[in-house]
Parts: structure tokens; C-alpha cells; sequence
């Protein structure tokens, strides 16, 4: 039987001092578990990604994983491109989230090897690629840094590379706002987590995490550069696009 992974409670005691949430160890040992319980569709996301990959990397060109957390992407990534020779780089600025990622890649024997490298993504050379994956990590770099990133991320591109940007959205519309969240919370607690859980990870996230609209990131996509972004997934309030150079 598969190793059942360990399920997250971080949020479960009230008596535990709440602090901004970060990608430390306690979060990266439950990692799998949070993000299977929280993010509607993620699977669908790193499914995709394999798709995309094999529709469009190109021979000898590099493929980027920005925010890599414990590499599903990235593995995504090389089975999707298994039949072209590429390099593909895994990137997080979080040790602990490295330290697993690497324990969890070696155990697949992927198709195509994936290098990590700790460091800030803000910091990454970009080059030479033909896929750039930012799955839910632009939503955690400051606002006034976010174009600078897209910026380096165009100009390192192939032409007809391609930009996977997946990311929990902010509406304009109060009551859109109001009954996404509504819909994601009851995802929530479909999932096991109860009212208390979902406030404090709320509370936790909330100067960490900084969601923006629709329009926004589309906007901001096309200040980089990119002659156009299509929606291609949504699932209440996280989506995913795919920016083309």
C-alpha cells in the first residue's frame, strides 16, 4: 500500500500562536495534504501541465519551475517532455520544501532529470526556455515586484515558449468576491477542515498571500510582453492561463 501522507492540523489547535504563514518544514511535511484539501482543481493544473509540456517544449531549450514546492510540477514537466531533450529546473527559495522535493523526485525515476536550486525566483536567470511554470507563486511575491518577474521570465523565453501562470484570484464585484470565497470554503470543509481551521489559515495568509483580479493579471502579462494570455482553467476563485511570446 502507498505511504499515506501526513494530514494537515496545523490549524486545528486554537491554542497554537498564530504567525504568517511560510513554507517551513511544518507546512512542507504536510504539504500534499494542504494543497489537496485546499486548491480545487490542483490536480486537473499539474495534469495539464504534462500536456502543455509535451505540446510545447522545445528540443534543447530549458523549462522552468518557479516556486517548485515539492516538485509536482516539475515532474509533471518531464513526463510531459519525456520524448524531447530539454533541461528542466526546479526552483524554490524554501530549504525544507528542497529537502523533500528532491526525497520525492528520486522516487519516480523521471524521464527526464530535474535540477533544484534554492534560490529567490525574483534572483533566477531565466534563459533559453520554452515553458515557464509559475504554479500559485505569483501570488506570493509583492505586488510591485510581480511585473519585474514576468518581465525576466518574458525576455529569457523562446519565441513560441509559453508563460503557465496558476493563481488564486481577488473580484472586484463585492458579491462575486463574497460567493467565491463562500464556494471555496465549502470546498474546504468538504475536505475535512472545519470553521476554525479555515479562519486561522485565513488569518495566517492574509499579508503573505495577496490575490489580484482576472483583468489584472491579464494586463500585467501584456506589460511584460506577451502578445496574449488564455484562461484555460477555472475552478471557483483559482485559475489558470497560458501567455504565449
Amino acid at each position: 500500500m502507498p505511504k499515506q501522507e501526513p494530514r494537515d492540523d496545523l490549524y486545528a489547535d486554537p491554542k497554537r500562536p498564530l504567525s504568517s504563514f511560510a513554507f517551513d518544514e511544518r507546512v512542507a511535511r504536510v504539504f500534499p495534504d494542504m494543497i489537496r484539501r485546499s486548491i480545487p482543481g490542483y490536480s486537473t493544473v499539474i495534469d495539464m501541465t504534462a500536456v502543455l509540456a509535451g505540446q510545447y517544449v522545445q528540443p534543447g531549450s530549458h523549462c522552468y519551475d518557479l516556486g517548485c514546492s515539492l516538485g509536482a510540477s516539475s515532474a509533471a514537466i518531464s513526463r510531459g517532455a519525456a520524448k524531447t531533450p530539454c533541461r528542466i529546473f526546479g526552483i524554490d527559495s524554501s530549504p525544507a520544501m528542497l529537502k523533500r522535493a528532491g526525497a520525492r523526485l528520486a522516487q519516480l525515476k523521471l524521464p527526464v532529470p530535474v535540477t533544484l536550486i534554492c534560490a529567490d525566483v525574483l534572483e533566477t536567470n531565466i534563459e533559453n526556455a520554452s515553458l515557464v511554470v509559475l504554479n500559485f507563486t505569483l501570488q506570493f511575491i509583492q505586488p510591485r515586484r510581480r511585473l519585474e518577474l514576468l518581465v525576466r521570465i518574458y525576455n529569457g523565453l523562446r519565441p513560441g515558449g509559453i508563460l503557465v501562470l496558476s493563481e488564486k484570484l481577488a473580484f472586484t464585484d463585492p458579491e462575486a468576491e463574497r460567493l467565491q470565497i463562500e464556494m471555496h470554503h465549502a470546498f474546504k470543509r468538504a475536505n475535512g477542515y472545519n470553521d476554525l481551521e479555515i479562519s486561522r489559515k485565513r488569518s495566517a495568509l492574509e499579508a503573505v498571500l495577496i490575490p489580484e483580479s482576472l483583468d489584472c493579471h491579464r494586463d500585467r502579462l501584456a506589460k511584460a510582453g506577451f502578445g496574449r494570455s488564455d484562461l484555460w482553467f477555472q475552478c471557483f476563485n483559482f485559475v489558470s492561463l497560458v501567455a504565449r511570446r
